[in-house]
């Protein structure tokens, strides 16, 4: 992938042709609106009134003065809002394309969804209060994150002392590119860490269990900033779409769950048949 050649040889990369530059175009464009968005925000602003996330970080850039250098600058307001969006827009798109993907693939596990969201929300309107009450699309939900694997090398951390990991010595301030596919696909985490498996967050009586290997959002303090959103964002989405269609592949048609290129790893194009439920 771009994304991930870029991370890891960026002197190289930028002598390649290719779609990455495309991508830094794109880039440098949505951090212009950014920018210009919260300087709107900050002539605006009313530190009795913090309307959103921008203004309460603005209220915090101003309680850091006079040290403007320190964390709460406009540099780091700019990359912090271009997680949320990229956790809000590409990651959580390509995750609900597997999800899709993979209920058509799995049509039983797919009508076990459904039955839990007759159960629990009927014909209302899914909210977050809900989740609690579903283990088990909770679990589906999380197994799709785990199987999909869209963003399998995480994003390039760096060593804050001297560390000895299994023999190799890495010297402080060495850039590390985590590989999350080695712990999502780790077999001594998960039973069956090759095949789509939603018992892997749940205990035999069917209620829902966290798994330390499930870290599709990385750790650490640069663990994807929009994962709280992310999750909202999933759930919110996924019962909407299984509560109002069931999703199946075309007659004669073969569902490949190879993974693609891409910004992340979204699956490979299928055609989708959404038949309306009644």
């Amino acid at each position: 992938m771009d994304g991930d050649l870029y991370n890891a040889f960026p002197s190289l990369v930028r002598w390649l042709p290719g779609s990455h530059r495309e991508v830094n175009a794109n880039i440098r464009e949505m951090h212009t609106f950014i920018r210009e968005t919260f300087t709107k925000q900050r002539n605006q602003l009313d530190v009795s009134d913090q309307r959103n996330f921008i203004d309460v970080f603005l209220v915090k850039q101003k309680e850091e003065k006079p040290n403007p250098e320190l964390y709460f600058n406009d540099t780091n307001l700019t990359v912090v809002l271009t997680d949320l969006y990229t956790a809000g827009m590409e990651s959580t798109s390509t995750t609900l394309q597997w999800g899709l993907l993979l209920m058509m693939k799995y049509p039983q596990i797919q009508k076990n969804v459904q039955k839990e969201i007759e159960k629990v929300i009927g014909s209302g309107e899914p909210r977050l209060i809900h989740r609690k009450e579903m283990p088990y699309t909770d679990a589906v939900i999380h197994e799709i994150q785990r199987f999909g694997n869209i963003a399998p090398t995480s994003v390039p951390h760096s060593t804050t002392q001297d560390v000895t990991f299994k023999g190799f010595f890495i010297p402080k301030g060495t850039q590390v590119i985590p590989l999350l596919y080695s712990v999502l696909r780790d077999k001594e985490h998960f039973e069956k860490p090759e095949e789509f498996y939603p018992q892997h967050f749940l205990d035999s009586e069917g209620n829902f269990v966290k798994n330390e290997a499930f870290i599709p959002f990385s750790a650490g303090k640069r663990s994807c900033a929009g994962e709280t959103l992310a999750k909202m964002e999933l759930f919110i989405f996924f019962t909407t779409l299984l509560q109002n269609f069931t999703f199946q592949a075309p007659p004669g048609a073969k569902l490949d769950l190879t993974g693609a290129a891409g910004l992340t790893t979204p699956p490979l194009k299928h055609e989708i048949c959404a038949i309306p439920r009644n």
